[in-house]
C-alpha cells in the first residue's frame, strides 16, 4: 500500500462493537499498512515532520485511532508544539487512552496507548500550555480525523 494510513477495515463494522484488542497479530498485520501496524502495534515512532496532521491546522471534529476508531481527542486541543509530531494539551475523555510507565531506551517516559484496542500512540509530556500543562506527541499513522 502507498498510503501512510489505512482505516477501511473500520468502514465494515460497528467499532464500538468489537473485541478489539481480541485482534491477533496477523488481522492487524493484514488491515493496517506497514507503518501503521510497526508504529501502532510495534512501539515505533514515525520520523519527526512528516506525518500529515503534524501541520494540521483545523480546530473543528476529533481525532480517533486509526486502529479501532476510539475517539481519542478534540480537534480544539491540537497545538503546534514545534517537536514534528502532533501534539494535544488532552484528551478526549478520560476513558480514551491509557498511561503506562516506558522505561525504553535509556529513559523514563509516560507511553499513551489507545484504551479500546491497546494501539500505542505516542507519549506525554508535562511541558504543555495551559490549562493542562500536558503535551500529549502522537504519530499521525496512529490517528485519524474526522469533521463534526
Amino acid at each position: 500500500m502507498n498510503k501512510e494510513s489505512n482505516t477501511e477495515h473500520l468502514d465494515e463494522v460497528n467499532p464500538d462493537q468489537v473485541d478489539w484488542k481480541a485482534k491477533d497479530d496477523d488481522y492487524w498485520k493484514e488491515v493496517l499498512t506497514p507503518q501503521q501496524y510497526a508504529v501502532c502495534r510495534h512501539e515505533g515512532t514515525e520520523r519527526a515532520f512528516t506525518g500529515k496532521y503534524n501541520s494540521f491546522k483545523g480546530h473543528d471534529g476529533a481525532f480517533y485511532c486509526s486502529s479501532c476508531g476510539n475517539k481519542l481527542f478534540d480537534a480544539s486541543t491540537k497545538f503546534d508544539s514545534g517537536t514534528g509530531w502532533p501534539s494535544f494539551y488532552d484528551v478526549a475523555s478520560s476513558s480514551s487512552v491509557t498511561l503506562r510507565t516506558d522505561e525504553r531506551y535509556g529513559m523514563s517516559r509516560t507511553e499513551v496507548r489507545c484504551a479500546r484496542c491497546d494501539a500505542h500512540l505516542g507519549h506525554v509530556f508535562n511541558d504543555g500550555p495551559s490549562p493542562t500543562g500536558q503535551r500529549y506527541c502522537i504519530n499521525s499513522v496512529c490517528l485519524m480525523h474526522k469533521d463534526n
